[in-house]
């Protein structure tokens, strides 16, 4: 069973979405959000570990073991999920409920959770390039996980090199204050975040809020793990 590096994050209290004239309509309202705490993985799900779970078989257009998965829809994701939640029986690892991230979580965790006063366009920086691969410098391929530095919750990629899957239906933001947020019970599409190798700046942002249909395969699409458990 392979262990999977994932990251604790406390719970707390944030301002989810942005605001302002440089906000992009759909990041609006900014809204309270409460989250309990929660583990999410500390670099996106890897070819290597992609394989491991799924009896090696590898659908990255650019192949590597230690370069994020790719070309993997949000069903995908969710068959990968099942897999690897059915390989913890009867291992130290059962009761490890791995799922993927919801939306606020990914966006709380992205903005440095309990830090995340420092207000950073991205992941862990004002400085894109410093945390993240983008059409300025990937050449225009997906990199090798944890090469650029790591936001304060020591967790890396959450900025460029491939957009992430959320559990969320893609909805408009509510106005008022939500405590452990799910998104619209309904949708057409699923929520993605956090730009990619082949996005420019705007779309790498933290509060960035986009989607994709649930069926697409794209080589710039990826996810990493989140997971329910006690944080000490």
């Amino acid at each position: 069973m392979n262990k999977f590096e994932m990251t604790p994050v406390k719970g707390g209290s944030f301002m989810m979405g942005s605001k302002g004239k440089s906000a992009f309509a759909n990041e609006k309202p900014q809204h309270l959000v409460t989250l309990s705490d929660f583990y999410i993985g500390k670099y996106p799900v890897t070819q290597a570990e992609w394989k491991a779970v799924m009896e090696g078989k590898n659908p990255s257009r650019f192949q590597g073991d230690n370069r994020p998965v790719e070309t993997v829809s949000w069903d995908d994701a969710q068959a990968f999920v099942q897999a690897l939640n059915l390989m913890t029986k009867n291992t130290r690892f059962e009761g490890h409920h791995y799922r993927l991230p919801t939306e606020a979580e990914w966006e709380y965790a992205a903005r440095g959770g309990y830090y995340h006063t420092k207000g950073y366009k991205y992941a862990g920086s004002n400085r894109l390039k410093d945390v993240g691969w983008f059409t300025k410098n990937s050449s225009e391929a997906t990199k090798p996980v944890g090469l650029k530095h790591p936001n304060r919750l020591g967790i890396f990629d959450m900025s460029g090199n491939v957009w992430e899957w959320c559990e969320d239906w893609y909805g408009d933001y509510p106005s008022g204050a939500q405590t452990n947020p799910t998104g619209p019970d309904k949708g057409l599409d699923r929520v993605v975040r956090g730009g990619s190798w082949n996005s420019g700046a705007d779309g790498c942002r933290s509060t960035f809020h986009s989607d994709d249909t649930p069926s697409l395969r794209y080589y710039a699409l990826g996810f990493r793990l989140a997971l329910s458990l006690q944080i000490k």
